[in-house]
């Protein structure tokens, strides 16, 4: 009888995920040549030199390995889906969540019906794709792309505090855009935030994003150079870094280790929009239309993953997928396919968290009455750190309803 705990993954690995990491191990060489020399400014002779040849022995091993992978993908397994039962095992078991696989699909049906509408209710629904063309400044550099993405987010902040929308701690530390090592590429088209770790003394926090190419097709680049607030917000304040940096300060030590990816996401999508509604954006603007764009693909991420883990979709068809629903271009499609792959329901986790956190926010509002006030919401929600919202309403409303469903649900 078969080990159940056999790593088959290990011992019949699987061409998919072959593929990334050969482009990911020939795409480090930066990570090497430039991040880590940041380490031999205080070296002496001897010492860099060592690093040099550890350096450069580390790239070549990198390189072979991506070589020797390669030449073994047409003998790897084909990828294969987790499958329905473990799916939705995953979905009451880790996430809490009280619905199976059939009605997430049909969230993301509805979701992607209600944004890709939206879209077309814009005054000029070609607003909801980003142009650099429409830019008042282009960047002349990366150096200048980057600096411009940053300088943004001082008025998002003052936006936030002007209108009392959420508390922003004194121990918050900066937020910095990164150029995303080419490394990263192949499962984060978009690229990817970086916290502060838990126990980091250090409170800086990171936004890589992909390298700068007025020309380029990939959506994140085109939306940066446009109007990068969307996608700021997102990833830093009030989005993923104000939320995990708050999480982090948690005085119940189980609650700072959770991690749940479904409020985590939720809460920087719901983010873009509460902005948007909030006014931070003029109305028919690029900035609204990008917000539009950027829900409707999230909620195309949904039909993808389950569709996929199912066994109901190929990989071919989750990137058209992506790219007729979702609004996107190859090089993103292909990017948000091949996660979705490589990490089952961690693309859910966008919607579904956005879709319970409006639903709280409803709930709540019937309840305070006229003594709601929308940052108090907000302050209240993440107070609770990273925990699952069917938790976080048991909490919030002495509700445990959606808990229980879950619970139920369990196999």
């Amino acid at each position: 009888m078969a080990d159940a705990r056999r790593p088959v993954n290990l011992t019949r690995p699987v061409a998919l995920y072959a593929r990334l990491a050969v482009e990911s191990a020939r795409g480090g060489d930066r990570l090497y040549t430039d991040s880590l020399m940041t380490l031999a400014r205080d070296l002496s002779a001897g010492e860099r030199d060592a690093l040099v040849q550890a350096r450069d022995g580390a790239l070549a091993a990198l390189h072979g390995f991506a070589s020797w992978l390669e030449e073994r993908i047409p003998q790897m397994a084909a990828w294969a889906p987790m499958g329905r039962a473990h799916y939705e095992e995953y979905l009451h078991r880790v996430y809490l969540l009280p619905i199976d696989a059939d009605q997430l699909a049909m969230l993301g049906v509805a979701e992607l019906n209600r944004y890709r509408g939206l879209e077309s209710l814009l005054a000029d629904p070609a607003m909801a794709s980003p142009d650099p063309a429409r830019a008042a400044h282009v960047p002349a550099d990366q150096q200048a792309f980057l600096a411009a993405y940053q300088a943004r987010e001082k008025e998002m902040i003052e936006f936030l505090r002007q209108r009392r929308l959420v508390t922003l701690p004194p121990y918050l530390g900066p937020f910095t855009i990164r150029e995303l090592p080419e490394a990263f590429k192949p499962t984060s088209p978009g690229g990817f935030m970086n916290p502060p770790g838990l126990y980091d003394r250090d409170p800086e926090g990171f936004y890589f994003i992909p390298s700068y190419n007025p020309k380029s097709g990939n959506f994140y680049i085109r939306a940066a150079i446009e109007d990068p607030r969307p996608i700021l917000g997102h990833e830093g304040i009030p989005g993923h870094f104000l939320q995990i940096s708050i999480a982090n300060h948690l005085q119940d030590e189980i609650r700072r280790q959770h991690g749940d990816g479904v409020f985590v996401e939720g809460w920087a999508l719901y983010g873009e929009e509460m902005l948007t509604r909030q006014g931070l954006y003029p109305e028919g603007s690029a900035a609204q239309g990008q917000v539009l764009r950027l829900s409707r693909y999230r909620a195309a991420r949904v039909g993808a993953d389950v569709n996929l883990h199912t066994g109901k979709w190929s990989f071919e068809e989750a990137v058209r997928y992506f790219m007729e629903a979702g609004g996107l271009d190859r090089e993103a499609a292909e990017g948000e396919a091949a996660g979705a792959a490589a990490s089952p329901l961690q693309k859910i986790t966008y919607i579904t968290g956005k879709w319970q956190i409006m639903g709280l926010l409803g709930r709540y509002r019937d309840g305070k009455g006229a003594q709601f006030r929308l940052g108090a919401f907000h302050d209240q929600l993440l107070s609770y750190g990273s925990l699952p919202l069917s938790v976080i309403e048991w909490l919030m409303l002495d509700d445990p309803s959606l808990l229980e469903s879950a619970l139920r649900m369990q196999r």
